[in-house]
């Protein structure tokens, strides 16, 4: 099965400011979903797919941010059954100029590939340099890298922006272009006590969520501007906590429930001065 991109990852084509970034301070926490498909079609020929996928986001506005992410999942046909493992690691800087990121990816534990590299946000674009499968650079037109498309996201829900479009560069599958994506927003809400995910919420589930659905599309494809690669909807927390998954790859979709959920101490910085 094909390479996931984190959703909170899982989010400009110009610089954000760094202001704004702290005025859209991200909690450091730990997010755990179970994961079941939710629909496919004939074409796809699955019949099942079940898994967990954990996402821990440590660091600050000041510090910059480290994202974990395993996404594990057992897939079935008529046929077979195959069970993917896919854990990454990135970290990107306060200021949003600099991304790393490593990904190893097993098949029925099976290590089956391997990327690492890193990417620099300058003037005119973003450089990116592979270490792993094999050393390469390249450039990419001027894109955001996952937190700051996360912040700029929270930033314009909050001033009651319904829709706009934008790109990143999130290092997946091949690291080798930067996502169009177009974002729609929704009126924002609160869960309610039947809400299956109220429990693992615990003390934020009285805080109020965004609906948001993303469209990512490949700008390389022919017609991929018409037709997205994949989407994903999801329940947004000003905190950038996000829940209630849907991930749309076309000829199936897989939900991922929050289950459990563990906030860190914030550090106690008032300000980001050395």
């Amino acid at each position: 099965m094909r390479a996931v991109r984190p959703v909170a990852f899982a989010l400009l084509a110009f610089p954000l400011l760094s202001s704004a970034a702290g005025a859209v301070p991200l909690i450091q926490h730990r997010a755990v979903y179970d994961l079941k498909l939710k629909q496919a079609s004939e074409r796809s020929g699955i019949t099942g797919i079940s898994g967990r996928m954990v996402y821990e986001l440590r660091g600050s506005a000041c510090d910059g941010y480290t994202v974990r992410f395993r996404y594990v999942t057992e897939s079935s046909t008529s046929e077979a059954s195959q069970m993917t493992d896919q854990q990454t690691t990135t970290y990107e800087d306060a200021e949003g100029k600099t991304f790393s990121f490593s990904t190893k990816s097993y098949t029925d534990q099976n290590l089956d590939k391997e990327l690492r590299g890193n990417a620099t946000r300058e003037a005119d674009g973003v450089k990116i340099q592979i270490d792993k499968p094999e050393p390469k650079s390249f450039d990419l037109q001027p894109t955001q890298f996952p937190t700051q498309h996360l912040i700029d996201l929270i930033a314009r829900a909050k001033t009651g922006e319904t829709f706009y479009e934008t790109s990143i560069f999130d290092g997946s599958e091949e690291a080798d272009k930067a996502m169009t994506t177009t974002v729609i927003v929704g009126k924002p809400a609160n869960a309610s006590t039947s809400d299956p995910e109220y429990k693992a919420l615990n003390k934020l589930s009285g805080e109020k969520f965004w609906p948001v659905d993303i469209a990512y599309f490949d700008e390389s494809k022919e017609g991929g501007e018409e037709t997205p690669d994949y989407r994903i909807s999801f329940k947004l927390y000003e905190n950038g906590l996000t829940r209630d998954l849907d991930m749309d790859y076309g000829d199936f979709t897989i939900h991922g429930q929050l289950v459990d959920l563990a906030v860190f101490e914030p550090d106690d910085k008032t300000s980001c001065d050395k």
